[in-house]
């Protein structure tokens, strides 16, 4: 992606992640991370799931290596991480949030989001009344899903599949 212009690449967490069976590691990130920095790229790691009370150690920790490491930005769907004592990461309010209406994307906005990254089913017309109505920086999704449903309500994936983008 680097090689052929990308400016960002998202990468999923060792753990806590929809895609956390790609198995990355975070001696693999940093690799991702020192490669993409001379030209630019920025790294986003995406820790988007719901949480355990016995993971938030767990995940704690890792992000804090995340950020020694040098990543650009913390992609999360539980906001209970927001109870931790994380280092100053850029927090990316990930579409599994299900982030669809102005009242949502506000309060994100309100508590230290630095992006939303909105629900994939709106409309232009209701994008562009969020975008109206907030300034955090919004991002949206084209295409694509690991689910089938609303984003971030993955249970139809999971009876069917066994795999769900809120569990990875």
């Amino acid at each position: 992606a680097i090689q052929c212009g990308a400016d960002a690449v998202y990468v999923g967490a060792p753990q806590f992640g929809a895609r956390e069976a790609a198995g990355n590691t975070v001696s693999a990130i940093q690799e991702i991370v020192d490669f993409a920095h001379p030209y630019y790229v920025r790294v986003y790691v995406a820790l988007n799931t719901l949480l355990y009370d016995r993971e938030l150690g767990a995940a704690e920790k890792m992000i804090h290596q995340l950020y020694r490491i040098g990543i650009d930005g913390l992609i999360v769907q539980d906001v209970g991480l927001l109870e931790l004592e994380l280092p100053p990461v850029p927090l990316i309010a990930s579409t599994q949030m299900h982030n669809a209406t102005v009242e949502k994307v506000q309060f994100l906005e309100a508590v230290g989001f630095s992006r939303v990254i909105l629900a994939r089913e709106l409309t232009l017309e209701q994008i562009r009344d969020i975008r109206r109505q907030t300034r955090v920086e919004l991002e949206c999704f084209v295409h694509g899903a690991l689910c089938v449903g609303v984003s971030g309500q993955c249970h139809l994936s999971y009876a069917i599949g066994g795999r769900s983008g809120n569990r990875g």
